[in-house]
């Protein structure tokens, strides 16, 4: 008989790392087919820039969710709840609710992190007492070992499983390309957030400008904490009109086709939520060599001189250095992002994904793992 699960987890609208693997859980055969699934969305705002903020009309739709929750619990009588909880500030607050609930109920309990900072918090007394409560009794999903720092003052390694993210694959990918650009191509895709680098690497973009490098740097994301204007202006400024372009979001095709028409990507975020970007996973899917930082689970993303390069965070001139070198090593280039797609057809693919958490779902599910 198949074991009851009810995933509460979150699912796009809005479009980021966590809900896009939430929606993926959400469509695999590989689970459906595993375990009889119930699905809720935990999702509360409407979009990115909703994410994090309060109110009143959020209040009552939290404890819409709660007693949906609850009704689903009772209902289901699931083996196992599985929760993509938050790890800090007003959202770990709404999910720790949640968490307490599930726990009145008597239910076993699997959550799975894709983002970070416990141990930003763990020195308050709230947080810590909080802490305390909420992960007593867990199993832990991390998307990379490395994540296990954050939480080790709570969680105990054995009662901590790994699985990282994993991406469909995607019809007529041209692996080992060789592009007849006259300018380097460089690409920049992400949400058009400060805390992503994206002055960093408008910066580095000038140093190679006064270093009299040709190329041209593609910034693609939905605007955020920068605005349209904003960006435009400072390009103005620096008059980097004619190497810098931003393009605006762009999905499906249209985001492909950019990755595609790329000789180098560059992800140089600091963002403290950082933990395993899936657009490094969507570069190397298409066999591009990949600059990024020492943020959360990147070092085990990308393999330091093989697949591409790891920098310190808010460093243009390590940016700027490091696509000098690609630019003036094109075989090396060229190597690194065939590195990189055999690396994502041996950890990253989807299918991996869908099997490494059937594993652990099971393995959660078995009565001999009850708290």
């Amino acid at each position: 008989m198949k074991p009851n699960i009810l995933f509460i987890l979150h699912m796009p609208p809005p479009v980021h790392g966590a809900s896009m693997v939430g929606k993926y859980i959400h469509d695999s055969h590989v689970i459906n087919e595993t375990f009889n699934c119930h699905y809720f969305n935990l999702t509360l705002a409407r979009d990115l820039n909703d994410i994090g903020k309060g109110g009143i009309k959020k209040l009552f739709d939290f404890i819409k969710q709660l007693i949906c929750i609850w009704k689903a619990v009772r209902k289901v009588n699931p083996q196992l709840c599985y929760v993509t909880p938050n790890a800090k500030g007003g959202a770990f607050y709404k999910d720790f609710i949640v968490i307490m609930l599930l726990k009145i109920m008597k239910q076993k309990i699997i959550i799975h992190y894709h983002n970070k900072g416990v141990a930003t918090r763990q020195n308050k007394i709230l947080d810590n007492f909080l802490y305390r409560q909420f992960f007593k009794n867990l199993k832990v999903i991390l998307l990379a070992e490395v994540l296990y720092e954050d939480i080790k003052k709570y969680v105990l390694r054995k009662d901590v499983f790994f699985c990282p993210n994993g991406i469909p694959d995607v019809k007529d990918t041209i692996i080992y390309k060789k592009h007849n650009h006259t300018k380097a191509q460089i690409l920049f895709l992400s949400n058009m957030i400060a805390s992503k680098g994206v002055w960093e690497l408008v910066k580095a973009c000038s140093l190679l400008k006064e270093s009299g490098v040709d190329f041209k740097c593609h910034f693609v994301g939905k605007w955020n904490d920068i605005t349209e204007k904003e960006f435009n202006i400072k390009i103005h400024q620096q008059k980097l009109e004619d190497y810098i372009i931003a393009h605006g979001a762009k999905y499906g095709k249209d985001k492909i086709q950019f990755f595609q028409n790329t000789d180098i990507f560059v992800f140089p975020t600091y963002y403290p939520n950082e933990c395993f970007p899936i657009v490094l996973l969507e570069a190397m899917q298409q066999g591009l060599p990949c600059i990024s930082t020492n943020e959360g689970g990147i070092p085990n993303i990308i393999d330091q001189g093989k697949t591409g390069f790891v920098i310190e965070k808010n460093d243009p001139q390590q940016i700027a250095d490091k696509i000098n070198y690609l630019i003036n090593h094109q075989e090396v280039c060229k190597q690194m992002g065939e590195n990189g797609y055999k690396k994502y057809q041996k950890e990253f693919t989807l299918n991996t994904f869908e099997n490494r958490l059937k594993d652990i779902l099971i393995k959660c599910c078995d009565k001999t793992l009850k708290p």
